[in-house]
């Protein structure tokens, strides 16, 4: 008896899933993005930081429709109303710490996943347009953090937002336009603060969830990287299945569920137990309400983009400044072109990247923290002397790639378990 219900669920949920795919190809996207897309079979840890990503988004996604129920985009109550959610709004604590975690979080995750590029070559041929659309992600990534970061309308952020949108101002000709025009008013207002709220919640977002999906289909058309930097697609079996490949399902989706449990246990650890984190994911100055009378003893901006200011600063010159933190994101879409190495894996390519991805790993960090730091003079030259280290892993890159002493690559994955 129990056998023929199971039967007949099971009939009814086939004729539905026909009824839906003869409408819409619900068993072919299935099919093309998940149980018949083949990536190399020896992916390793750091090929779980896409997923991861995906679902900071998710998290920040929902968490900030819940956030804009409660929250006031006004110059007179926006701070009283992140208060109110923070005391009054059931879970609101809750929903509020997952949310400025998550900010933080979405960097880690996305500045580990660029560095996987680096490592395996992603951004190589034929994956040059793949990079372009991440960039893409991360220039629409910055854009909602600095947006988001005026909204709870403490003392730094709007400091910090005071002192971001001023630079735009050393553009010769068009900068003190250019900065009314971000702010809607002659300084940070209510106006600023409605239409950054705007910005946030609904453009910025729109444009960073296309780019995402624009990013996945890319990256199912080129098929994924691998450690070996090795193109499975070119040795098939007699069926037109990759030699080297296993389907993304069941394969990559049960390891990629183990690293979301993971990363989560890790995510509610710090949301419980360190939201602020020291005051480096909620700034203490950020307690207390914006005062246009009032400057704070160190502005700096959150953590995420503390290496580009560490840049500025290096800079005595305001537009050189400005310039110089520019260029350091702009040069980050030329890498493809940049790199001449024939080789997309580190495991074989010669010493001299190794080292220079090396250095530029550490200037990247270094940078971060100094951004941190007072700006004296012994933090200011040891940010120009890291600047200087960032920039010549780009600009050298030409030269000493094309001369690297390559090992040879094999011609088929090699799985190191």
């Amino acid at each position: 008896m129990s056998s023929v219900r199971v039967d007949a669920v099971g009939g009814r949920g086939a004729q539905l899933l026909r009824w839906i795919d003869a409408r819409f190809p619900w068993s072919k996207l299935i099919k093309e993005h998940a149980s018949e897309y083949y990536a190399g079979k020896n992916f390793n840890v750091w090929y779980v930081f896409g997923v991861l990503a995906a679902v900071v988004l998710v998290i920040q996604l929902l968490t900030g429709i819940f956030l804009t129920m409660n929250y006031k985009p006004s110059a007179l109550e926006a701070f009283a109303s992140v208060e109110y959610i923070m005391r009054d709004v059931e879970w609101g604590w809750l929903i509020r710490y997952m949310h400025s975690t998550g900010a933080s979080a979405f960097f880690i995750v996305v500045y580990l996943h660029m560095f996987r590029a680096m490592l395996y070559g992603s951004y190589k041929n034929p994956r040059e347009l793949l990079w372009l659309i991440g960039m893409c992600i991360y220039l629409a990534l910055m854009a909602e953090a600095f947006l988001g970061y005026l909204l709870p309308w403490g003392q730094m952020s709007y400091w910090g937002a005071q002192v971001i949108v001023s630079l735009f101002g050393a553009l010769p000709g068009i900068g003190e336009t250019l900065v009314e025009w971000i702010r809607g008013d002659y300084f940070i207002s209510d106006i600023t603060l409605n239409r950054f709220f705007a910005l946030h919640v609904i453009a910025v977002p729109l444009a960073l969830v296309m780019l995402v999906v624009l990013h996945i289909m890319a990256l199912h058309e080129t098929g994924s990287n691998n450690p070996d930097g090795i193109e499975i697609k070119e040795q098939k079996d007699e069926n037109g299945i990759p030699i080297d490949g296993v389907a993304f399902h069941p394969y990559y989706t049960t390891k990629d569920l183990v690293a979301i449990i993971i990363f989560l246990i890790l995510f509610a650890g710090v949301v419980f137990f360190a939201p602020e984190m020291g005051g480096y994911f909620l700034e203490h100055a950020n307690f207390e309400p914006a005062n246009a009378l009032k400057t704070p003893e160190h502005i700096a901006p959150i953590w995420y983009f503390t290496p580009f200011y560490a840049i500025l600063r290096a800079v005595p010159n305001k537009l050189g400044g400005v310039l110089l933190m520019g260029s350091a994101v702009a040069l980050l879409f030329f890498l493809p072109w940049l790199d001449r190495c024939k080789v997309k894996s580190i495991r074989y390519r010669g010493w001299t990247y190794k080292l220079a991805l090396g250095v530029f790993a550490v200037s990247f960090v270094v940078l971060g923290i100094l951004g941190t730091l007072p700006a004296v003079s012994l933090y200011t030259n040891l940010a120009r002397i890291f600047t200087a280290l960032y920039f010549a892993f780009f600009l050298l890159m030409p030269f000493y790639t094309s001369r690297e002493r390559t090992k040879p690559v094999p011609d088929r994955l090699v799985y190191r378990g």
